[in-house]
């Protein structure tokens, strides 16, 4: 695991090489006021001042040179404008020309993130540090960088290695760091408290068996917040079973209880004042004999009904007893992130996060939070509207919307029936995973809507 508060340290004048910033539009000001032998170098490089270009410049002592960097704003650095230096420069340490790293902190740190669980990268190159004069700001983004990294690990890691029973683990872990306490219902009393996480993973080897995992912290006297993460740690669609394309990235449907769980270690860590209530249902959506039906009628910890109209429509499943059991502890706040339609991906795409919100003020806080850390997501409507295609005709609800429009409208729909009326409520339907690289953004699992929803707490309870 990478440590990232060894990359981030405190500038007391200790040796290290600069990296002067400019930006394109100002970057012939710049060349005219440096040397003929700077120019020369710069241009051999074919370096402009566009973002994300760098050159190496050699200084005037023998060994001794500096480093020079496209930025898009000098005023207002985002989080990933330094990265590409963090993943290119040599080994060593390194400070800016001119004032802090302020946001950009965070991606040089996210950028030395490597998923090595099971191979050995070969010529790795060693830690670039950074300094910064910003010293109160070096905690704070370290735990931002390793949340990020907690997010990234369990979803990449494959479902053999990331089962119920791991997902627990890693609650229980992280509990344990911030004096949390755990408790896991499972078995006959999953069943009987919690039917429809038990209908979902029931057809799993008893290695993967189902479970509800809640964390609680904080002083009880607080306000209270809930955070629930669908924790499906492999989704084979069940009995309508997905094609071996649409399988290929299941491991990486546990990636709701993935964010909700860094969310937890961001809240613990930054010890926020409130009463904290986690809670992870997780299951393996398997085959077998004893695998729940299209067409059966789930009970539910609300006492509701479910029609099964497509048992590849489990995560809203899970959820709902999830939300079910947060909301009769009577919180102010409900947040859930889930993995939960490929309708948000075709809406919005891999980058953004689908974000549905019962409370105007909420949604509107959250859209500013996430502007302010570069941390987007796209509000859809709870358009009630579309209520009707859930309708069943011989239970209370169907789980699966008919004719295939709004699908991840009629999913929030399905999960809005069991959060009570008076609690806020926000829904995050992630992607968890990035198909592509880009700097301090490794491909595969990715955190999406995390920092957004830390920075609204941050601000709404006071310790931003």
């Amino acid at each position: 695991m990478t440590d990232y508060a060894a990359l981030l340290k405190a500038d007391n004048k200790q040796p290290a090489r600069s990296i002067h910033l400019t930006e394109a539009i100002g970057y012939d000001d710049w060349l005219a006021t440096q040397p003929e032998r700077v120019r020369t170098i710069v241009a051999a490089q074919k370096f402009q001042g566009k973002p994300g270009e760098q050159a190496i410049v050699p200084g005037e002592a023998a060994g001794d040179w500096w480093v020079v960097a496209g930025i898009a704003s000098k005023a207002a650095p985002g989080p990933w404008c330094l990265a590409k230096l963090a993943e290119t420069l040599p080994e060593g340490t390194y400070r800016l020309a001119e004032g802090s790293p302020d946001a950009a902190a965070l991606g040089w740190l996210t950028a030395h993130y490597r998923f090595d669980r099971y191979r050995k990268e070969d010529g790795a190159v060693g830690p670039r540090v950074l300094l910064t004069s910003d010293v109160a700001r070096i905690e704070a983004t370290v735990q931002l960088a390793q949340a990020i990294a907690l997010v990234r690990d369990l979803v990449n890691t494959p479902a053999a290695d990331m089962g119920p029973a791991d997902l627990e683990a890693a609650v229980a872990q992280i509990g344990k760091a911030f004096g949390a306490s755990v408790t896991t219902t499972r078995g006959d009393a999953l069943e009987q408290g919690y039917p429809m996480i038990h209908a979902v993973g029931k057809a799993a080897d008893k290695s993967f068996a189902p479970r509800l995992i809640e964390l609680t912290w904080g002083d009880p006297a607080a306000p209270r917040i809930a955070i629930v993460g669908k924790g499906i740690c492999f989704d084979s669609g069940g009995l309508d079973i997905k094609p071996s394309s649409g399988m290929r990235l299941m491991k990486k449907d546990m990636g709701g209880a993935a964010h909700a769980l860094a969310l937890a270690q961001l809240i613990m860590g930054a010890r926020l004042p409130v009463r904290l209530h986690l809670l992870i249902p997780a299951a393996e959506n398997a085959i077998s004999g004893n695998a729940f039906r299209p067409g059966d009628i789930l009970q539910t910890r609300k006492g509701l009904t479910v029609e099964i109209g497509n048992t590849d429509a489990e995560g809203r499943l899970v959820l709902g007893d999830a939300l079910t059991r947060a909301g009769e502890e009577k919180p102010e706040l409900i947040i859930d992130y889930a993995t939960l339609t490929g309708a948000a991906r075709v809406a919005v795409g891999p980058d953004l996060p689908a974000l549905f919100a019962n409370d105007e003020q909420l949604a509107a806080e959250m859209a500013a939070a996430g502007g302010q850390v570069d941390d987007p997501t796209w509000r859809l409507p709870l358009w009630d509207g579309y209520a009707d295609m859930l309708k069943s005709d011989i239970a209370d609800i169907n789980n699966a919307g008919e004719g295939g429009f709004a699908g991840a409208i009629t999913a929030a729909l399905f999960l809005k029936r069991f959060v009570p009326d008076d609690v806020a409520w926000l829904h995050l339907d992630t992607f968890a995973w990035r198909p592509a690289a880009k700097p301090g953004r490794a491909k595969g699992g990715e955190a999406l809507g995390l920092r957004a929803v830390f920075r609204l707490l941050q601000q709404r309870y006071g310790r931003d």
